[in-house]
């Protein structure tokens, strides 16, 4: 596939770009239908909202909020009447406004101003939900209101709608994203051309996601919040896959390959572990379907496709632009050397060659302080509180926060999250006596029955986020409710933000199991071990509690957040460690599998545990820290998305993936991997034959076996030192291009080798020794016996490509 591709390049490209302009089109011309639709069956809050919608079908449009305050006087005083009261007969003649309740009309309005007479409200009523008002229309209305503002007036606008015009523009954080990835890339490739291919292959994919997405909220209830996430997983995942295939193709053409083969090896070894790592993303965003909450189904559907999507250009159009650049893909320098010296083999060195010598020296010192860094960072989840996140949470310069704010100065805190008391038989009066004589409850006011349905409105003392006002809601179903002996439910946006998190929190243990178990699956067939995929699934669970512990800190504790220009601190959204659970889960396996595959190859050939983990580490770190550098980039950006929810999903996702990269597999991995030996590769002989084999790896090229003349021809020459000494006892193989061993013959004591050779052809000689460097090199062999001799230094990593 890989080589259709690069050869009819041209056809693969113009599919690719008529595929995303016919979608983009569509979804342009169909418009969005996003739908949140928090479902949650047997919860009291689900069963006064059943109530309610029987009691006021027609009440679906958005309500938002005009807040005034005076500085001196009353709100009542005829100069600020005459100011504000023209504003609000204009804003109810403007389109999409349903109606506007004044505070300036009949005895109603007169509880629509506070005590001291210094705040008042206007509720306006659109006609339709938020997500469906055009922009437009709400601008209209906030520049109406703030119109009337004057010298010791101020007015200040909150609610949905309003919420929205605020926004910054659309894909602002996804272009801040691609920018700084854009940067990593060019410092890791220096080629402008090399850069521009993962930006290429990321925005094809998420652009195609986000249009099947946009038109598949047609057909299904997608929530609005589903796109933000695509975007940010598919820009990430699309990213890195690129990567790891460019840089895999980067080497080829270095080592000597022709383009065209360079590209077709690179998809068809890198390619393949990113179709593996693109499965177990989706799997475990599937997870969050055993979860049984409508509002996720929405999200798995848009991040899977998404994360297909990138997965499929990742693997047929990234060929295909390696096709149209050819050797451009290195940058000028890298082709001047080619040309000049010619290819040399690849060796690992540098930083990561001797930060994987270290590891293996210092096992146990470095994974003791890579636990004690993680736990430190996990302290703060022992806090985690669950909840949703509304205005209050708005920076503080935002209309919606000072409109909140103004709210809860004017009315009490628990003005902005009244609770609906909502029953269809018994003693009324009996229960709004007993919800007044409640502690934490600051008015209640029953309004009047409509078919058979009265509903109480209940305004606690403290605000919506605080724990006294979830005990306050379960005293009232408890103790309040069943006293009064009424047939209640206690409704409202505050009592199901309560009963969606515990909802979540009891889920949550049986999505891990889950998602964890499918990943131990995953590993188990693909490395046929059952220590790396338990270490996998342990390391997952370190990394979701140091990540859990930093959202804590910023999000519920507020540290960094005035920095981060996040608004206030308050509960970490409910629906949040569900969403971040899956990702996180999902591209740590892309690192486990990166890392381990290496590490496995090398186990493979050479039977030897601490090599394979040194090697392993060595080779694969700096692509790993490279594609996380660029992650923690694009989630971060996510910040500016102005979407609370988004926000705190990219801060916690680059925490998890900047912990998972640079302290768990750089670290804690190997440091445990080189602890536990040759165990790492153990699997019990009658599961070895049950399972079923996956393949990561290429399949092995047929060798042409010569016949009972014996081999087609031999590599033969010594093992000496630098200083010409010969090495005795040195391990000396003969593998395919594809890794698999040949033969493998020990130097005699003058450092004479020969190995045999099935047909002719290119094959890799590695060569290793103890106290020495290994060496790894391409032979090509004829007709005849190939004379190669191998010198061998002290000092140096070794490492095999």
């Amino acid at each position: 596939m890989a080589r259709w591709c690069y050869r009819h390049r041209l056809v693969v490209l113009l599919l690719w770009v008529g595929a995303l302009f016919g979608l983009g089109f569509s979804a342009s011309t169909a418009g969005t239908n996003y739908a949140n639709v928090f479902s949650l069956p047997d919860t009291d809050s689900k069963s006064a909202y059943d109530l309610m919608e029987k009691a006021f079908p027609n009440t679906s449009g958005d309500t938002d909020t005009v807040v005034w305050k005076v500085d001196q006087g009353s709100v009542k005083d005829p100069a600020v009447q005459d100011r504000v009261q023209p504003a609000l007969d204009t804003i109810a003649k403007l389109p999409g406004v349903g109606g506007v309740t004044s505070p300036y009309a009949g005895t109603q309005g007169a509880t629509q101003i506070s005590k001291d007479g210094t705040i008042a409200y206007a509720q306006l009523t659109f006609v339709k939900r938020a997500n469906e008002i055009p922009k437009e229309q709400v601008q209209k209305v906030l520049d109406t209101a703030q119109a009337a503002e004057r010298s010791g007036l101020h007015v200040e606008l909150g609610g949905q709608a309003i919420q929205r015009v605020q926004e910054p523009p659309q894909g602002l954080s996804e272009m801040v994203g691609i920018v700084a990835a854009a940067v990593v890339l060019f410092l890791a490739f220096g080629s402008f051309f090399a850069m521009m291919l993962p930006i290429a292959i990321a925005v094809f994919g998420v652009g195609m996601g986000l249009f099947s997405t946009q038109l598949l909220s047609h057909t299904t209830d997608i929530p609005d919040i589903a796109p933000l996430l695509a975007s940010l997983i598919g820009l990430g995942v699309g990213i890195d896959y690129a990567l790891f295939i460019v840089t895999r193709h980067r080497k080829g053409i270095l080592r000597g390959l022709d383009p065209e083969e360079s590209a077709v090896t690179a998809l068809n070894t890198s390619g393949r572990a990113v179709l593996f790592a693109g499965g177990t993303v989706c799997i475990a965003l599937a997870g969050m379907l055993v979860t049984q909450l409508r509002f996720l189904d929405g999200v798995v559907i848009g991040t899977s496709l998404t994360v297909v999507l990138s997965v499929m250009a990742a693997t047929t159009l990234l060929p295909a632009l390696l096709g149209f650049l050819g050797p451009r893909v290195l940058s000028r320098r890298q082709r001047r050397k080619l040309a000049a010296d010619g290819p040399e083999p690849e060796r690992a060195s540098g930083l990561a060659a001797r930060w994987s010598t270290n590891v293996e020296k210092r096992p146990r010192r470095i994974a003791a302080l890579a636990l004690v860094v993680m736990a430190v960072l996990a302290i703060p989840v022992l806090s985690l509180r669950l909840g949703a996140t509304d205005q209050g949470n708005d920076d503080a310069s935002t209309t919606t926060r000072k409109a909140y704010d103004l709210l809860a100065e004017g009315f009490g805190p628990g003005f902005n999250g009244p609770l609906q008391v909502v029953t269809q038989t018994g003693d009324t009066t009996a229960l709004v006596k007993g919800i007044e004589s409640t502690p934490g409850v600051a008015r209640v006011a029953a309004l009047p029955p409509a078919q058979g349905v009265t509903v109480i409105q209940v305004v606690p003392k403290t605000s919506p986020q605080s724990k006294e006002t979830d005990d306050l809601i379960d005293t009232l179903r408890d103790q309040v409710i069943p006293k009064a002996g009424a047939q209640a439910h206690v409704g409202g946006v505050t009592a199901v933000s309560k009963d969606f998190a515990s909802v979540t929190g009891d889920r949550l243990p049986l999505f891990v199991a889950t998602i964890i178990g499918l990943g131990f699956l995953l590993l188990l067939i693909a490395f046929r071990s059952v220590v790396v995929p338990l270490t996998a699934a342990l390391m997952n669970l370190i990394a979701a509690a140091a990540s859990f512990g930093v959202l804590v800190a910023v999000f519920q504790w507020g540290w960094g957040l005035d920095l981060l220009g996040l608004g206030k601190e308050g509960p970490i959204n409910a629906f949040l460690p569900v969403i971040m659970l899956s990702l996180l889960f999902g591209l740590s396996m892309d690192y486990q599998v990166f890392l381990v595959s290496r590490m496995h190859e090398e186990w493979v050939h050479t039977r030897d545990n601490a090599r394979a983990v040194r090697v392993g580490l060595a080779e694969t770190s700096r692509v790993i820290n490279s594609a996380a550098l660029i992650m923690v980039c694009v989630f971060l950006a996510f910040v500016l998305s102005g979407d609370s929810g988004a926000a705190m999903a990219g801060v916690g996702l680059a925490a998890a993936v900047a912990l998972d990269a640079f302290i768990l597999r750089t670290a804690l991995v190997p440091a445990a991997m080189h602890l536990l030996g040759n165990s790492n590769w153990w699997l019990p002989a009658w599961l070895e034959k049950r399972l079923p084999h996956l393949a990561v790896e290429p399949k092995e090229e047929a060798v042409v076996e010569r016949a009972v003349n014996g081999p087609a021809s031999a590599v033969h020459g010594f093992i000496r030192t630098a200083d010409g000494e010969p090495v005795d006892g040195a391990a000396v193989t003969l593998l395919s291009k594809g890794g698999r061993q040949l033969d493998r013959v020990t130097s005699l004591a003058d450092g004479s080798y020969i190995v045999s050779v099935p047909a002719p052809g290119t094959y890799l000689l590695a060569t290793t020794a103890s106290s020495y460097s290994s060496r790894a090199a391409q032979v090509v062999v004829t007709d005849g016996p190939l004379v190669y001799d191998v010198e061998l230094a002290e000092g140096e990593v070794d490492a095999v490509n």
